[in-house]
């Protein structure tokens, strides 16, 4: 191997490495928070590229069908929580002593069924209702790189908070192992909806930036330099979210402790249903920067989410730096493998998360030690 293979690789290894990062923050992000190993992220990654590999083509993209399928069922399951409700009041006998409560109630109640109609029904309709017409006339094809991009997040991204309400929010206390398993019955359940909505045939968008750079023997494309430069800006700007804003400290409060958390009146679903939001957002984000480099298919979504969920093992599900560092290390690992042994690329890469356990185990024991000791 000479010095510009070398480079090649490196390059290869570190646009999907970026790629990686961007997943295994969103994983440790969604753990920390509720405590689920969301294996279906991979998923998300598959539906943001194969979106916009449809829009690009002028196809109806179907996805929409499922956001407002599940829009609707979170509506009726608060319509039919408020009726719950206002069934127990009536019947209340202290009802004609509280009037003033009763009524301060209702407005709430109110509120939150107007919230829900906008959030799960008008929404996706208007969204719905937009593709139909920008489809009749051809004109997805037509719109601007950014216009597309903007479009894919807004029918993938929705999708996390809603999976959180309907999948995960009825069982936040159960323990991780329930969880786990509802996290890979879904991927089951999102990756057969993934052949329905795109088929069996993969798909390759277009390269978001037509332009190539050359230093003397190396040269580097406009989409690598893209997923790269976009992929720093956005750990970028997650980092100073989590810094700064208000929500970003909540986020930190709930994955610090629950319980404290809760205590301080902090919503802990709302920030579950935030984190599922934020991990969507990198989801299908990824998938809109992976899609140029490579044929993407319904069910290729695994195995880059578990690549993902290596570098978050390394991480210890924990550390938002050390996770994106462990995907870095991941992609390029992938890279220099496949240039010397491409049917075991995937071996060396999943054996990373053995070494990663091994020493979680001593050090626990270390520490288990130490307790004993005092």
């Amino acid at each position: 191997m000479d010095s510009s293979i070398a480079l090649i690789l490196a390059q290869d290894g570190l646009v999907t490495g970026a790629v990686y990062a961007l997943l295994a923050i969103g994983l440790v992000l969604v753990f920390s928070v509720t405590r689920v190993i969301f294996i279906p992220q991979g998923e998300l990654v598959t539906y943001g590229a194969l979106t916009i590999a449809t829009i690009q083509l002028n196809g109806f993209p179907k996805i929409i069908y499922l956001q407002m399928v599940l829009g609707l069922y979170l509506f009726l399951l608060e319509l039919l929580k408020l009726s719950k409700s206002a069934h127990q009041t009536i019947e209340s006998p202290s009802f004609n002593f509280q009037f003033k409560e009763v009524i301060h109630n209702k407005k709430a109640e109110f509120k939150t069924l107007t919230s829900s109609f906008l959030q799960f029904i008008l929404v996706p309709g208007l969204l719905w209702a937009l593709l139909n017409v920008l489809h009749a006339h051809e004109l997805l094809g037509q719109l601007g790189v950014i216009s597309q991009i903007l479009l894919t997040l807004c029918l993938v991204a929705p999708l996390g908070p809603m999976i959180f309400k309907s999948v995960f929010e009825p069982v936040s206390d159960a323990s991780v192992l329930v969880l786990l398993i509802l996290s890979v019955a879904l991927h089951l359940s999102l990756m057969g909806l993934g052949l329905w909505m795109f088929g069996a045939e993969g798909g390759r968008s277009k390269p978001l930036l037509e332009l190539n750079l050359d230093w003397g023997a190396f040269s580097m494309s406009g989409q690598s330099i893209f997923v790269i430069v976009s992929s720093v800006i956005l750990m970028i700007v997650f980092s100073l979210y989590f810094q700064y804003s208000m929500s970003g400290k909540a986020l930190r409060a709930t994955a610090i402790n629950r319980l404290g958390a809760r205590l301080m009146g902090i919503n802990v679903k709302t920030a579950g249903q935030l984190a599922f939001l934020l991990a969507a957002f990198l989801g299908a984000f990824s998938g809109i920067l992976i899609g140029p480099i490579t044929t993407i298919y319904y069910d290729s979504g695994f195995i880059i989410g578990l690549k993902g969920f290596v570098g978050a093992i390394l991480g210890a599900l924990a550390s938002y730096p050390l996770a994106a560092c462990g995907a870095l290390l991941v992609g390029l690992l992938e890279s220099y493998v496949s240039f010397w042994a491409s049917a075991y690329k995937e071996v060396w890469v999943f054996s990373l998360i053995i070494p990663a356990l091994m020493w979680r185990s001593f050090k626990h024991a270390k520490l288990l030690d130490e307790d004993e000791s005092l």
